[in-house]
């Protein structure tokens, strides 16, 4: 199992990372392994609350870390979550698009269309404006943007399918992202988690039996951790993905992942 925090690495010390949905789950252990790397954090989360705890467990480890709510469906809450960044460090180097929502269980078929909105506002457009809005003040070359996509992405579930629709697009998008801006020196990946006990998959292990199912379905027989997904997104904020863009890193035990 991925470790959380590793001592030994600096591979970002001088950096500055901001992280979408970062208070729980996926998001506070990629905010922590940054930060375990050397990387100033700063987060966002709905939820003032939610934001200063977490802000505050960071820095209770001994990390530089600040944050501010943040709706990233709203274009005025991104461009603040971007700009108190900025004020607080000077500077921008990693993002980290987390946020996503899964608001109906039903096939893409009988999905109704104000879920359907909502999930193409918070998983993509939210994505695509957070990079505009971020980019005059990412640092290039070095600059690193990583989208958390899924492994549903290349085969959506029946239960899920229009959110696994969303996050195969943010495989196009990382791809064509890292098209426009790899002459810049900003690279652009994506990492697609397998199945993770959190709070948005929470439907998909909610007994223990389902739980072990799943588990069984991959080949290493164990269900992913927050932190395996930390650890794949702390490699490609670094210089040792420094050759890789517009790539998807599938991090799930081995489950099918080819569109």
């Amino acid at each position: 199992m991925a470790s959380s925090s590793n001592s030994k690495c600096r591979r970002l010390e001088g950096k500055v990372a901001l992280v979408t949905a970062a208070t729980a789950g996926i998001g506070l252990a990629t905010a922590e392994r940054l930060a375990s790397e050397g990387a100033k954090i700063f987060l966002c989360s709905r939820r003032q609350e939610a934001v200063d705890k977490a802000v505050s467990e960071l820095r209770a480890k001994g990390y530089t870390a600040a944050g501010c709510p943040c709706h990233v469906g709203s274009k005025e809450q991104r461009k603040r979550f971007i700009e108190e960044a900025v004020k607080a460090y000077g500077q921008a180097d990693i993002l980290v698009s987390n946020a996503a929502v899964s608001p109906a269980a039903a096939a893409i078929s009988e999905t109704p269309e104000d879920a359907i909105n909502k999930i193409l506002d918070i998983n993509i457009k939210a994505a695509v404006m957070l990079v505009q809005e971020a980019l005059p003040h990412l640092r290039a070359p070095g600059a690193s943007i990583i989208f958390i996509s899924s492994v549903t992405a290349y085969n959506p579930p029946l239960p899920i399918g229009m959110y696994a629709v969303s996050k195969t697009a943010l495989l196009g998008l990382a791809k064509g992202l890292a098209a426009e801006l790899g002459p810049q020196g900003v690279r652009v990946n994506a990492v697609a988690p397998g199945i993770v006990p959190t709070k948005l998959s929470s439907y998909l292990v909610q007994s223990p039996e389902l739980a072990r199912q799943q588990a069984e379905a991959t080949h290493l027989k164990r269900l992913g951790t927050p932190e395996d997904m930390a650890a794949a997104v702390a490699y490609l904020a670094s210089d040792d993905a420094a050759y890789m863009t517009g790539e998807t890193l599938v991090v799930a035990g081995g489950m099918p992942s080819k569109l």
